[in-house]
């Protein structure tokens, strides 16, 4: 049993509940309940309930000021200071505070006396020598927080003594005394400072320069009271050469006491300022930093040059700016940068970056420090590459014109690259490397380049509503203008010619600029809003982008394209522009809009890749032609064939030709311009974009869309991370490398087959190596025929390994097919998303639900790569959320009806045969949604199609009667169809069906439940498995207002009589279960006649109980004999609610 800390009373509970305590120890018999609780909950971890009991408190005492509770309060929260457990003492101390705070009458003097007399450090026992000393401590520290303490002098002078005394036990309270004796007296005044500074000042430097405290202490007196503090100590030189190393060695004191804090330390920011006043930065800064701290090789201490380095930010002048982000604290800050990787590694970097953007925040009206800290951050390199990521969020609090600064100056070093301006630096790792092109200028340079065009399309991205429009065309132009062109000759025309390059632009940092260029695009393209005030013109910035293209065209003589136009490609251009000029004229339609989109961004991959976009605009052409009602031109030399598809199918071939590119922005000019010509979808167009999404026809047949592979774009954006961890990962790799050579080993065995075995032999059995059972008497194979049998065997053996390489080969091969083709279909799923979506009336939705469902069956088999699971998720969300929930659907069916019909029973039948529930449930769901469809559409329009069964049909109950007989729903076969799949459902032990699938089917379409319930009723005294599905399934049903809606009165009374006999002839049986199965068949039969009570309660049904409660009463004694059975308790409590219900 636990002991209680003596400092601690017993609660309330307690005190009240022990007769071991004659007397009233504590007096808590004097104060209520309610009053005692307050400490409690004063001492509790959570701030919100510490700071709720301690305004109650407050609350309580103003309306008894002068009474008792007064004082117990102030006895208490003295007790509680010093508790044994150290969370609780904060606790009380800032309670105490609070209360002096409140009630300025309690003299300071008498609240301390009371603390040193309850915890007398002469006195008190060595065990409880740390919770006095905390006790005097945080006593002190409530007087403090108070805010009476710098007025009362007297309380002041004892509680600076007690501090001072406190401090002489370093091994428990560390330096905390004498931090809070600097706290108290940066709050007293000049007067008192004065005074008081002899006791607690020594007029020794050594000690001043001992700890952080007491500097910060002679800091603070330096500041407020100069005079006083020269008569005690003298005159003073901090940064003197004699002194600098003691403030390298209490700054390093300072960066430990702040290790766990993460924080910098007051006393380095005091001396920082100090060093600014005196006009000794640059000695403080390179002697005491840079050469001091910094060459410890102590992080805490290198942490803290970081902090100083944020920190100085706002206080430095340009010149002093230039002193700090070109020294060694900033290279070291960039090394750290690129060595802390690991997940657990504390990394500065997110610390940094607040003190950039407080930096930048706070001096918005100097351009010039904003733009020179920003180009400093930018500087620091690791081998060319900058270690501030491309993606910086501290440069949205630049101002316009350092903005504008910053991209002049992105531009010039990306031409121009000033390599020796650069604060550059290699790892380690780096330096130990014996690969001279790893240090070669041209590397650094292309690193360099790359990350400046990523950083100039990340501050588009990032600040494409505040930038101004003639800056981000700038970027804009500059992007595109070294993606696909090469000045000749500069002209005043072309601002892009006049700046030449010092170093070659590579083909591989051209390639990262027109990769940069299209992630630009797709910005421009899809996030800004194409107000009329937004670009010239109201024109899109794709528009813009391609007129500047033409611009650089027209003047060949100054400018060429990297890769040169045809005449064939040129007059593609050409037909380009005009056929654009032609769509402004159809400005107003949207569908205009969405081609125009495609257009210009077709004609600017023309530059890109003039080849494969050349016939790629002319079908674009013709097909926006056509859309419009215009008529194509007619060739001279070419015919119109007869047999020309629609312009849509062409267009949806363009449109998967788009997507087989990994190119998220061609993905989304495909949506856009899918949705827009989606109203005029064709049968055959919507099959073309199931040939990609059916399995069957898309894995076996050559495809007619060629799906790129975007791993060498890929490899190219990666290729200065591998490089860069190469020199890192070298024992890994040859880890990986054994391992793989292991692996090959077992593939290589597991390849040989019987034919290279029987060759083996044959070479053996040729070479006399193998013998038989005379092998003993033959002599040994000479030199020679050694030599031959091992030349055979090391051929027989080579072209073994290359046919395993080429399986080998040949599988990888296969397998990226197969990726690429998956990739290609999750891209085409948004199309059909698309058709979902924005045209779910049309009658070709209909069409989606078998590829669909394919889709989802194939991929529930084989659902083990990620991109499996991909095209699972989302081929399911299309399904399920989009189509099968959809608000609005076909009500145009035509000549469908019949067809639907028939694929209603066939995906009710495919249902039933599915492996398992999950895609038995997706083709339940889509039989459901076509009953729905089929039911929302009047049978006007397939009454020539069931004109003979009407004909034929002379039962009139055949017919359907009220709303049903106005829609296409064939009721009699849709009945047999599910009435079939619902008596499976009952009979089939392993069904893939469900309860929940049918209750989805009698809450959307009650009408059927008239039908169905025969069978459901029939099977509540069947076998043990279909009794307990029948009675579940008629609990949830009967009491859906949708299905009772649906019966006459009549009609429904009798079906309650039909279901209680049953009932009542299972109940016969009741407590002589013997198996689980018997006892939850009792359990459902009692459930389903509890719900038969509630709804005749609630119809206010009057059914015959005389039979129902002679059974009941009957097997009460049976019942009771199993009273200790397992799962009795449930079977009991139903028993005796029905009896209840039955007024037993």
């Amino acid at each position: 049993m636990e002991s209680r800390d003596p400092a601690e009373p017993m609660s309330p509970g307690e005190a009240t509940q022990s007769g071991a305590r004659p007397a009233d120890r504590y007096g808590l018999l004097k104060h209520s309940r309610e009053f005692l609780d307050f400490f409690w909950d004063i001492a509790k971890p959570e701030q919100e309930t510490r700071l709720a009991a301690t305004e109650k408190l407050l609350e309580y005492l103003r309306g008894r000021p002068k009474g008792s509770e007064m004082k117990y309060a102030l006895k208490r929260l003295i007790t509680g200071l010093g508790v044994g457990r150290e969370t609780a003492r904060p606790c009380y101390s800032l309670a105490l505070a609070q209360l002096l705070q409140s009630f300025e009458d309690l003299p300071l003097c008498s609240i301390l006396q009371q603390i040193q007399e309850k915890y007398d450090l002469h006195q008190v026992k060595k065990a409880m020598l740390r919770p006095a000393l905390f006790a005097n401590l945080f006593g002190v520290l409530a007087l403090f927080q108070s805010g009476r303490l710098v007025k009362d002098q007297e309380a002041l002078m004892k509680s600076v003594k007690l501090l001072q005394a406190l401090a002489q036990y370093q091994n428990h309270l560390q330096e905390q005394p004498r931090k809070a004796l600097v706290d108290i007296l940066s709050e007293v005044s000049k007067a008192t400072l004065q005074e008081i500074l002899p006791e607690v000042l020594k007029a020794d430097l050594n000690i001043i320069l001992s700890s952080p405290e007491q500097l910060e202490l002679f800091l603070l007196a330096q500041q407020k009271v100069p005079s006083k503090l020269k008569k005690l100590v003298g005159s003073v030189n901090l940064f003197s050469d004699e002194n600098v190393p003691r403030l390298v060695n209490v700054l390093k004191m300072a960066a430990s006491s702040v290790k766990k804090d993460r924080k910098l330390p007051a006393i380095a920011l005091d001396l920082l300022r100090l060093a600014l006043k005196e006009d000794k930065f640059p000695r403080f800064w390179k002697e005491v930093v840079e050469q001091g701290l910094l060459k410890m090789q102590f992080w805490p201490a290198s942490y803290l040059c970081f902090r100083l380095l944020g920190a100085a930010l706002p206080l430095l002048t340009k010149e002093q700016l230039h002193l700090v982000v070109q020294g060694d604290v900033i290279r070291h800050y960039g090394e750290h940068v690129c060595t802390a990787k690991l997940p657990k590694q504390f990394k500065f970097a997110p610390e940094m970056d607040d003190y950039v953007g407080t930096f930048l925040e706070g001096c918005q009206d100097d351009p010039e420090r904003q733009l020179a800290v920003l180009v400093a951050f930018s500087s620091v390199t690791n081998q060319g590459l900058p270690v501030t990521p491309t993606f910086w969020r501290v440069v949205r609090f630049l101002s316009p014109p350092a903005l504008r600064g910053y991209v002049a100056w992105l531009q010039a070093m990306f031409l121009q690259p000033d390599l020796d301006s650069l604060v550059d630096f290699s790892t380690n790792n780096q330096k130990k490397a014996q690969d001279s092109s790893l240090h070669m200028p041209e590397r650094a340079v292309f690193r360099l380049r790359k990350w400046i065009i990523f950083r100039l399309v990340s501050i588009v991205d990032s600040l494409h509503l505040e930038m101004e429009e003639a800056l981000t065309e700038q970027v804009a132009r500059f992007c595109l203008f070294h993606s696909f062109f090469v000045t000749k000759k500069p002209t005043s025309q072309i601002p892009e010619t006049k700046h030449p390059f010092s170093f070659p632009l590579e083909n591989q940092a051209r390639e990262a600029v027109s990769s940069a260029f299209f992630s630009l695009l797709q910005t421009l393209s899809t996030q800004f809003k194409q107000a009329p005030g937004q670009t010239q013109g109201g024109q899109p910035w794709t528009y813009h982008l391609v007129q500047f293209a033409d611009l650089l065209l027209n003047h060949s003589h100054n400018v060429t394209t990297v890769t040169p136009f045809t005449a064939q490609q040129r007059q593609a251009w050409d037909r380009m522009l005009q056929t654009l000029k032609e769509l402004e004229a159809h400005s107003a339609e949207a569908r205009a809009a969405a081609f125009q989109h495609l257009l210009l961004l077709v004609g600017i991959h023309l530059l890109k890749s003039p080849a494969e976009s050349c016939d790629l605009l002319g079908d674009i052409q013709t097909c926006i032609r056509k859309s419009l009602g215009e008529k194509p031109r007619r060739s001279r030399t070419k015919t119109i064939d007869p047999q020309e598809p629609p312009w849509v199918e062409v267009l949806v071939e363009i449109l998967l030709a788009l997507l087989a590119q990994p190119s998220h922005l061609m993905r989304q000019v495909a949506r856009s311009v899918f949705g827009h010509i989606c109203s005029h979808l064709t049968p055959r167009a919507l099959q073309l974009i199931l040939d990609v999404l059916n399995p069957e026809t898309s894995e076996d047949e050559n495809d007619r869309v060629v799906v790129t592979d975007d791993s060498d774009e890929r490899r190219l954006k990666g290729a200065e991370d591998k490089s860069e961890e190469g020199e890192d990962n070298r024992s890994s790799e040859s880890e990986e490398e054994s391992e793989g050579e292991e692996s090959e080993e077992e593939e290589r065995d597991g390849d040989v087959d019987q034919g290279f075995r029987e060759q083996l032999m044959t070479v053996l059995q040729a070479g006399k190596a193998l013998g038989g059972e005379d092998s003993e008497n033959e002599e040994e194979l000479g030199d020679e025929a050694m030599m031959a049998l091992d030349q055979s065997l090391a051929s027989l053996f080579a072209e073994q390994k290359l046919r395993i390489q080429a399986r080998r080969d040949e599988k990888n091969k296969l397998q990226k097919e197969k990726a690429l083709r998956r990739d290609f279909q999750i891209r085409v799923l948004d199309l059909v998303e698309v058709l979902v979506t924005k045209q779910p009336e049309n009658a070709l939705v209909l069409e989606l639900l078998e590829p669909l469902l394919s889709i989802i069956r194939r991929s529930l088999r084989s659902s083990s790569s990620k991109q499996e699971q991909d095209l699972l998720h989302k081929t399911a969300r299309i399904f399920t959320h989009h189509l099968c929930r959809a608000r609005r659907y076909c009500h145009d069916l035509g000549e469908r009806a019949e067809a639907l019909h028939a694929q209603v029973e066939r995906l009710v039948q495919q249902a039933g045969r599915q492996p398992d529930s999950p895609t038995a449930l997706y083709h339940f769901n889509a039989s459901l949604y076509l009953l729905r469809v089929l039911k929302g559409n009047t049978a006007e329009g397939c009454v020539h199609e069931t004109q003979e069964k009407q004909k034929a049909s002379t039962d009139p109950s055949s017919m359907p009667t009220g709303p049903q007989a106005a829609s296409c729903l064939d009721l009699n076969l849709v009945t047999r169809v599910y009435s079939t799949a619902l008596s499976s459902f009952l009979t089939k032990r392993n069904s893939p069906l469900t309860v929940p699938m049918f209750l989805s089917l009698f809450s959307r379409h009650p009408v059927l439940c008239q039908s169905l319930f025969p069978i459901l009723v029939q099977h509540i005294t069947g076998p043990v498995r279909p009794r307990h599905q029948a009675c579940l399934l008629l609990q949830k049903t009967l009491s859906m207002r949708e299905v009772r809606s649906c019966f006459e009165d009549p009609e429904w009374k009798q079906l309650m009589g039909q279901v209680l006999a049953k009932v009542t002839e299972n109940l016969r049986v009741l407590g002589e279960a013997q198996t689980k199965a018997q006892h939850q068949q009792a359990l459902s039969s009692l459930e389903l006649l509890n719900v038969l009570f509630r709804t005749c309660k609630h119809e206010k049904l009057t059914l015959d109980l005389t039979v129902l409660l002679g059974v009941l009463q009957g097997q009460q004694q049976s019942l009771q004999q199993g009273a200790h059975s397992t799962g009795s308790s449930r079977l009991h409590d139903l028993y005796w609610q029905a009896m209840k219900t039955l007024g037993v």
